[in-house]
């Protein structure tokens, strides 16, 4: 497959997201687009679009580093998630299918075998391919793509909770997935968004535990 600008984008997020790049580390266009195998065109423009979300910032002698969200950034980002989690189930939500129910299933089983075995990759891994199921039940693409970026916003800051809390975060996770396991089993998709703000609220009740105090 082709690089360009979407999908080094978005790869770039996922190391982001799964902490292989951490605040301070720098993003050299140079290194990516021989990475890539690209020009540093579709390089330049993934940094600047993930520039936006406040993930990345340039810095006068320095070039672009990876930040961390501060305080009020991540209240704001856990705000608007709560707001859009409501509207998963309402607002164009598409048709649930056999393969939703089947996924979340998967998904529960791997989880409830992390909670004996834990592991903070496996947890990150388990954690994306739930959202990428949530984000397939979004009909709207408005929605669709704000539910992404704020996703983005607050997942490496999750992360780090998961890497701290271990098995704890885990057993978190089969709650979660057993909640929405039963609301696909019903074909309620408006169950589905109150299901995850309800998630989404313990998480950040977690992170201003103990991050943001």
């Amino acid at each position: 497959m082709k690089n360009t600008a979407d999908t080094i984008q978005s790869e770039l997020l996922n190391r982001i997201c799964f902490l292989e790049y951490q605040a301070g580390d720098q993003l050299k266009e140079a290194e990516l687009a021989a990475e890539f195998g690209v020009s540093r065109t579709p390089v330049r423009d993934a940094i600047n679009r993930i520039n936006h979300l406040g993930l990345v910032e340039t810095q006068n002698g320095v070039g672009t580093v990876v930040v961390a969200l501060s305080a009020v950034k991540i209240k704001h980002v856990y705000e608007m998630r709560l707001e859009l989690a409501t509207m998963i189930g309402t607002v164009s939500p598409r048709t649930i299918t056999p393969r939703d129910l089947s996924t979340a299933h998967d998904l529960l089983g791997e989880a409830t075998h992390l909670s004996n075995n834990f592991h903070p990759r496996q947890y990150v891994e388990l954690n994306h391919r739930l959202h990428k199921l949530i984000a397939s039940l979004i009909g709207n693409e408005v929605l669709r793509s704000f539910w992404w970026q704020t996703y983005y916003q607050a997942a490496s800051t999750w992360h780090r909770v998961g890497n701290l809390l271990g098995a704890e975060m885990a057993h978190a996770l089969i709650h979660e997935l057993s909640d929405i396991e039963t609301a696909l089993a019903n074909d309620d998709a408006a169950a589905i968004g109150f299901i995850q703000r309800t998630h989404i609220g313990y998480g950040y009740q977690r992170i201003k535990t103990h991050f943001l105090t």
